[in-house]
């Protein structure tokens, strides 16, 4: 797939699906510990446990990377931006390189 430079632009996350897969998780592993404890089955009920228990820690763990926002940060070859030059120097001048930037900030 060609990549354009403007990914962050139009990129879409899976995060809220996958929160709401480790909701939807947690609900139903809480309620199997609920059902297998009161039918007086202790090993599922443990296994129930520990399947919300890895849901809860999904859910911060998706909750810390919702709250962090937007971010991206392209590979070496890939600048951030449509490229100025038609590619190489464009980036080059993304990671400090020998571009007018550069250049103009040496200079003062």
């Amino acid at each position: 797939m060609l990549r354009t430079g403007d990914e962050p632009l139009h990129a879409r996350s899976p995060l809220r699906l996958r929160l709401g897969l480790a909701l939807w998780g947690l609900a139903w592993a809480v309620g199997g510990a609920v059902a297998f404890s009161s039918v007086g089955r202790p090993g599922w009920a443990a296994a129930c446990a520990v399947v919300a228990a890895l849901a809860v820690l999904d859910l911060g763990c998706v909750l810390r990377r919702l709250r962090q926002g937007p971010h991206y940060q392209p590979g070496r070859d890939v600048p951030p931006y449509e490229p100025l030059n038609g590619g190489a120097a464009g980036a080059r001048h993304a990671y400090g390189g020998a571009g007018r930037r550069s250049r103009r900030r040496r200079a003062r």
